[in-house]
């Protein structure tokens, strides 16, 4: 199975196939609007324009599943992200990123790059607590809201970053993945 294969719903009910998509370097983000990590639109933005002509698409999945912190409607959450922080790229449907209702999409990016401890005592403190408020400690499940997958031009999952790793590292793969 590729990552090709897979199809989710846009923000409007859409169904979009991730195979519209190949050929670009794809960053896929699990989001919320009401997070600690909410400010990372704003990078994320950054990047969008700086490498989007380059041939960088973010795929932007709403999460309600850590605390909360997704509340809203699709139109609503999108209203935020585009006036706080003046988004452009694609955002989809509200989804789960663990649990019985998984979307797919996310089990497999899960099982292509499972879970590392990310460097550094502090980062490794901040993901400890995640993982005890999330319940995920023992598993592969995304620990947060924030954790992006990054995909390659070929479809290759090749690198999940939590949400305590520095954007500029993140930045620094996909400069690597769009040469």
């Amino acid at each position: 199975m590729s990552i090709y294969d897979f199809k989710v719903l846009d923000r409007k009910g859409n169904e979009v196939s991730i195979g519209s998509f190949e050929g670009k370097v794809l960053l896929i983000v699990n989001t919320a609007t009401g997070c600690g990590f909410t400010p990372q639109y704003k990078e994320l933005e950054e990047m969008y324009e700086k490498y989007h002509d380059k041939g960088l698409e973010i795929l932007d999945f709403p999460c309600n599943q850590f605390h909360e912190q997704a509340k809203g409607t699709d139109d609503e959450i999108h209203e935020f992200c585009t006036l706080k922080y003046k988004t452009q790229f694609d955002q989809f449907k509200k989804i789960e990123v663990n649990g019985e209702n998984e979307s797919p999409l996310f089990t497999f990016l899960k099982k292509e790059q499972g879970y590392k401890k990310p460097k550094g005592i502090k980062n490794g403190l901040v993901m400890a607590q995640l993982e005890k408020l999330s319940n995920t400690k023992d598993s592969d499940d995304i620990k947060w809201n924030f954790t992006k997958f990054l995909v390659d031009k070929t479809g290759d999952v090749v690198k999940r970053f939590e949400p305590v790793e520095k954007m500029s590292d993140i930045e620094k793969a996909i400069k690597e993945l769009l040469k």
